[in-house]
């Protein structure tokens, strides 16, 4: 697989693990442990939403990168790999968005 700019940013998020909090956001974030890292990735989450329902591209671009990394860094805290996420993706290229969604069902 080609590395893609998500791949690398992962990388250097996983290299700040061992990093000092004091100096690296991202060391600071993971020390706090995945539910700090899970809310901070829903403000984001949030405030991108806000951006696209004002219509404003340049503030939902700005926080689409912020949601991204925020994600990426979730990701490292929870011990999830961008490889994890491919291969759940390619699992469900066979199938239609609906298909895959009423497979989740647990009602």
């Amino acid at each position: 697989m080609s590395e893609h700019s998500l791949d690398r940013l992962f990388a250097t998020i996983a290299a700040r693990k061992s990093a000092d909090a004091q100096t690296s956001y991202t060391a600071k974030l993971l020390a706090a442990g995945v539910e700090k890292c899970a809310k901070k990735f829903g403000e984001e989450a949030v405030e991108a939403v806000i951006a696209a329902t004002a219509s404003d591209a340049k503030a939902l671009t700005a926080e689409s990168a912020d949601v991204l990394y925020h994600l990426l860094v979730l990701w490292a805290a929870a011990g999830v790999t961008p490889d994890d996420v491919y291969a759940a993706l390619k699992a469900r290229e066979a199938q239609s968005g609906l298909q895959e969604k009423a497979s989740r069902k647990t009602e």
